[in-house]
């Protein structure tokens, strides 16, 4: 099977997954393609729907009263996109989530997520999967952003998703890293001297 989706199961389930039942699991999603610069989830909706991208690159942030710009994650193929929060609690988000290029996904509501996860085994152990390493990544970000420097931030960031690089400008890894776009230069130019 050549779907990514059918991929991603079978990566993170060890539950074996079967064609007729891959293709029922299928008819639960949804296909949809944004433009570059659409919204995938706008502050103050509730987040109906949790997606998983085909291709793209897609980005959630806060802004705040003075309307800055703060990055908390980012997305690209193969990933599952939502606000977590509003997802799970149903209430208004508090983040933007914007697609970086034209993307592809495939979308799929609570409501039939939770009947995948009940139907199919190898479908939930693959949200189980997903969920712990989610949770891990979460507690390693807030770890690192509170123990390291500037630069060791952005070697670590280098080391796991060198990738992003290819596919966000500057500012943008800047703020998801909580640094100024002008620190990330200082850090990239003292990086590349030391090479």
């Amino acid at each position: 099977m050549d779907s990514p989706l059918y991929k991603y199961i079978k990566e993170y389930s060890s539950t074996p997954l079967y064609q007729e039942d891959f293709d029922e699991i299928l008819t639960y999603f949804i296909p949809k393609k944004l433009k570059k610069r659409s919204y995938f989830l706008q502050e103050g909706e509730v987040c109906e729907y949790v997606g998983f991208i085909i291709k793209g690159a897609m980005r959630e942030y806060y802004v705040d009263n003075k309307n800055r710009e703060y990055i908390v994650n980012l997305y690209v193929e193969n990933w599952w996109v939502r606000n977590r929060e509003s997802w799970v609690m149903s209430t208004p988000s508090k983040y933007n989530i914007d697609t970086w290029e034209d993307s592809e996904l495939i979308l799929i509501t609570k409501e039939n997520f939770i009947k995948l996860k009940e139907k199919f085994p190898s479908f939930n152990e693959m949200v189980t999967t997903m969920d712990e390493r989610n949770i891990i990544a979460t507690q390693n970000r807030v770890t690192l952003s509170i123990s390291l420097n500037a630069e060791d931030q952005y070697q670590n960031f280098i080391d796991k998703h060198e990738y992003f690089f290819k596919r966000f400008p500057q500012h943008v890894i800047a703020s998801y890293l909580g640094i100024s776009k002008d620190t990330l230069s200082r850090l990239r130019r003292r990086m590349k001297n030391k090479n």
